[in-house]
């Protein structure tokens, strides 16, 4: 089995492989130019992440600079995915994205892990494991996902968290590490923040 193959079965593997390396390069000068794109230029930005991502959804939007170990070549975005400022993702292996997710800025999900042993960290080992965001999740600014975590639907995830574990759907979950604060409520339907209320009138 190649170091390629072993990217994405969890196997330990030399990310410095000269075939892995080959690819990363290629996929790091479509990056290098999308992250030097101005703002005038949305039309060579979705052309550029169409070629960059292994699946990019309708009205995706990614804002520069975008960090990404391979410009999402093994990134899955569904529909309305929205991207702030300096998000970073470790794409290794795979990482789902599902309909209309915000990510806050300097949010990092990250799919690649190092052994605990020294040994193997020496000699330049590395792990990864997917990881897979539902629809219509925020996560806030500076949330961290570590490998092999899945997130369901509809899910807040605070800003500053680190998830290190899976989150179900239809909660809020905040801290470090992050756990569920509190499932999404009829308190929701009324307030949008603090005591302000939601306008239906003005809500199309």
């Amino acid at each position: 089995m190649s170091m390629k193959d072993k990217m994405h079965n969890g196997e330990l593997y030399l990310p410095s492989d000269k075939e892995i390396l080959d690819c990363q390069t290629q996929c790091l000068e479509l990056l290098y130019e999308f992250n030097h794109t101005r703002p005038t230029e949305g039309a060579k930005r979705q052309s550029l992440m169409k070629k960059m991502f292994a699946r990019i959804g309708e009205n995706c939007y990614i804002e520069p600079p975008f960090y990404s170990n391979f410009a999402g070549k093994h990134v899955y975005f569904g529909d309305n995915v929205y991207c702030n400022f300096g998000v970073t993702f470790v794409d290794d292996t795979y990482i789902y994205v599902g309909d209309n997710t915000m990510f806050g800025p300097n949010v990092t999900v990250a799919t690649a892990g190092h052994p605990v042993l020294p040994e193997l960290r020496e000699k330049g080992y590395q792990y990864n494991f997917p990881v897979k965001i539902g629809k219509n999740c925020w996560i806030g600014a500076g949330a961290v996902i570590v490998p092999g975590v899945t997130i369901g639907d509809n899910v807040v995830i605070g800003a500053g968290s680190v998830v290190t574990k899976d989150i179900p759907s239809d909660v809020v979950a905040v801290g470090n590490p992050c756990g569920v604060l509190r499932k999404i409520n009829e308190r929701d339907r009324e307030f949008y923040f603090k005591e302000r209320k939601i306008n239906r009138s003005e809500i199309k």
